[in-house]
């Protein structure tokens, strides 16, 4: 149900007082049938609403300092709008969970079809192999038409959202602090990208730090926003654990990529498997477990054909972990020349990827047609 818009400045009002969350929030509507009513209310009225003495002194305390009609010029000023529970804007799918943000802020546009989505999260300390597979996938998923779902943290957060930029498609960032910031600072650029092709959110008001205790919490909308999260790279700590946790609690889908045994990085990833998470290989696993259909544009299959011997000869030496350009060369027995020049080629059509340090890695399987044709 939609209520008086005049009424968002007053829940916006509330998420200013520290101990009013989802349910005192209910509590106060519930009693008073707006929370505008609720926000000029006496200590009595309050304590009858079912606040608790703490509650009420918070309110009674910093109602004083905080202006309803000044925390929307506010918002106005920052281009963030103000989403409630009761706003018919607000995300079906988080509307769902039990520990769903009373209000929501938004900088830049949430569309209908962000209901068609995944989340996306995974390790701060990625390798190359797990770059190049979240990029992989978050790019493909995106050219079917998926919203990437991630947490602008630095790894597997980052490498999804520039994936699902680069295909030209959607993506929304979740974030633990206020809009009028962006953490980690050096995203600043990819989130002025991210409000163009999806959004900012966040359950914080402007002025909120980066607290360690936010990210836990902000996991749980991560997962609330999307029917699956698919997990890339997680170690024992990571805080991609977080987000299975709230998506089991949610009843949500979890899928994981799986990872080298011998990885550190891939060991939780790898565990989530063993314990029945779906396992991703490519974009079409997340599509069939989500019961997505395929709508993108279909793939190409020339720009990853090698052209000649020589750059199918390459192809053998290079695998999906860093091969320097020397160790290239070793293998492959060609001169340096031709294996410099025939790498960039290679490189410029989508074949391999320099990770730095004049490494290579390859990027994609070979259609099945040439591997049937080169065994």
């Amino acid at each position: 149900m939609a209520m008086d818009s005049d009424d968002t400045k007053y829940w916006v009002a509330f998420c200013r007082i520290p101990t009013i969350g989802r349910a005192r929030f209910a509590l106060l509507e519930g009693y008073f049938g707006s929370l505008e009513k609720a926000w000029n209310a006496g200590a009595d009225e309050l304590a009858a609403a079912g606040l608790d003495q703490r509650s009420v002194k918070a309110v009674l305390s910093r109602r004083p300092s905080v202006s309803p009609d000044a925390e929307m010029e506010r918002l106005a000023r920052l281009e963030i709008d103000a989403f409630t529970i009761r706003d018919p804007r607000y995300p079906s799918l988080l509307r769902e969970i039990y520990d769903y943000p009373p209000v929501l802020y938004v900088k830049g546009e949430m569309l209908p079809e962000d209901g068609r989505s995944v989340t996306i999260v995974g390790t701060r300390k990625t390798t190359a192999y797990g770059r190049e597979v979240a990029h992989q996938i978050a790019g493909d998923l995106a050219r079917n038409g998926v919203t990437i779902v991630s947490g602008l943290a630095r790894g597997i957060d980052a490498v999804a959202h520039r994936a699902a930029l680069d295909a030209g498609g959607r993506t929304l960032a979740v974030l633990a602090n206020g809009l009028h910031t962006v953490y980690p600072p050096e995203h600043a650029s990819m989130a002025r990208e991210i409000t163009h092709r999806g959004a900012l959110i966040s359950e914080h008001p402007p002025g909120v730090s980066p607290e360690a205790k936010n990210f836990p919490r902000r996991n749980r909308i991560l997962s609330g926003l999307t029917p699956g999260t698919v997990v890339v790279e997680a170690g024992e700590k990571s805080g991609a654990l977080w987000t299975v946790r709230h998506a089991v609690d949610q009843n949500r889908e979890v899928m994981a990529v799986p990872g080298s045994i011998l990885s550190p990085t891939s060991r939780e990833s790898n565990g989530l498997i063993q314990d029945g998470a779906k396992m991703v290989l490519d974009y079409t696993d997340v599509l069939e477990e989500l019961n997505f259909s395929a709508m993108g544009q279909q793939m190409e299959l020339h720009p990853l054909l090698p052209q000649d011997d020589q750059e199918s000869k390459l192809l053998t030496c290079i695998t999906y972990e860093p091969v320097h350009i020397d160790s290239i060369q070793r293998a492959s027995g060609l001169p340096v020349s031709a294996v410099s020049s025939s790498l960039a080629m290679m490189e410029i059509k989508g074949l391999v990827k320099q990770v730095g340090g004049m490494n290579y890695i390859r990027t994609r399987e070979a259609p099945a047609e040439y591997q049937a044709s080169n065994r």
